[in-house]
């Protein structure tokens, strides 16, 4: 851990620079003996700041983490995971909350691709979002304020609504105080959606996978073969059989391991690739929806609108990602 952050420090003193003339704004590049990417760090409140990421190693990296103070954290992934040695992670139907207090030792594995947000926020900040009548923080939240106790560490499943708001914070239309102000609103909107299952006697802490470990294998590895088939994937009959197990057995992993169908999972990733190629904008909209596995455009359009909000041709011209491609 404390090479990965010397070497994070160092790439932001060489990199970092003011995209919007904003003191409270910084903007850098990962380091270079890692891979390639970028991430903004926002000042939204004196004690909150939010990270914006995308960036991607060419091969996994290890973490080895000691016993240390960690703030108040909440942690989206659109793309990519991060697993520790017990199984737990962020990222593919999984979030991150992290409570305020000492964090435990532990090895974590980031895998290569990572898109998303992290609010990190002092816990007395969280009593002023979400306090009782009396100015108290909700009792339901206090198992996040240890103070010099263990952390508590929470995995809600993700949502297609945290998702969705996720992005909107990724793909701010806003600059300046207009984009502070956008950007302050949809932090407590986040956290209002990962708190959700605490605040409604859900609990919110991942459950181990009531499945053994080679069906657990082999669900990922269907899930492999989907992201290589994007084009042209097996039906789920095919697919189990490749990988060993039943359609029923893949249907049940998929909602275990990744918090959603198949279908919906196969859908999500194309209409990522979709967009990722409408703003490159070397390809016609038509071109795109052939490549995703689209060969009615009607069809391609209507499932782009209802995951990004716009049309395809909207995404083509006027699109820009995080790192301004």
């Amino acid at each position: 851990m404390k090479e990965h952050s010397e070497l994070w420090n160092e790439a932001f003193e060489n990199t970092t620079k003011n995209l919007s003339s904003e003191p409270y704004e910084i903007f850098g590049e990962i380091p270079k003996q890692l891979g390639e990417g970028c991430m903004e760090v926002i000042e939204l409140y004196p004690t909150l700041k939010l990270a914006i990421f995308d960036y991607e190693y060419p091969d996994d990296v290890v973490t080895k983490i000691p016993d240390y103070e960690h703030p108040l954290q909440f942690r989206v992934h659109l793309s990519g995971k991060i697993i520790d040695e017990h199984g737990r992670q962020v990222g593919e139907g999984y979030t991150l909350i992290s409570g305020s207090g000492i964090q435990r030792k532990m090895t974590i594995r980031e895998f290569q691709r990572v898109v998303g947000v992290d609010i990190e926020m002092s816990s007395d900040l969280l009593r002023t979002f979400f306090p009782t009548n009396d100015g108290k923080i909700l009792p339901e939240l206090d198992l996040l304020v240890k103070d010099n106790d263990w952390q508590t560490l929470l995995y809600p499943r993700t949502t297609i609504a945290i998702e969705e708001v996720a992005r909107q914070i990724v793909n701010c239309p806003y600059q300046g105080v207009m984009k502070r102000m956008y950007l302050q609103a949809k932090v407590v909107e986040l956290m209002s959606l990962q708190l959700t299952p605490l605040l409604a006697g859900e609990g919110g802490v991942q459950k181990s996978p009531r499945l053994k470990k080679r069906t657990i294998a082999r669900i990922h590895h269907a899930r492999e073969i989907l992201l290589s088939r994007l084009e042209n994937p097996p039906s789920l009959v095919e697919l189990g059989q490749q990988v060993g197990v039943s359609d029923r057995t893949l249907r049940y992993g998929f909602r275990e391991l990744f918090g959603t169908t198949v279908f919906t999972y196969l859908t999500d990733k194309r209409m990522e690739q979709a967009e990722q190629l409408l703003r490159e904008g070397k390809l016609t909209v038509a071109e795109v929806a052939n490549l995703v596995g689209y060969c009615h455009l009607g069809h391609f359009a209507a499932a782009f609108k209802r995951k990004f909000g716009i049309t395809p041709s909207d995404c083509l011209w006027g699109g820009k990602s995080l790192c301004g491609s």
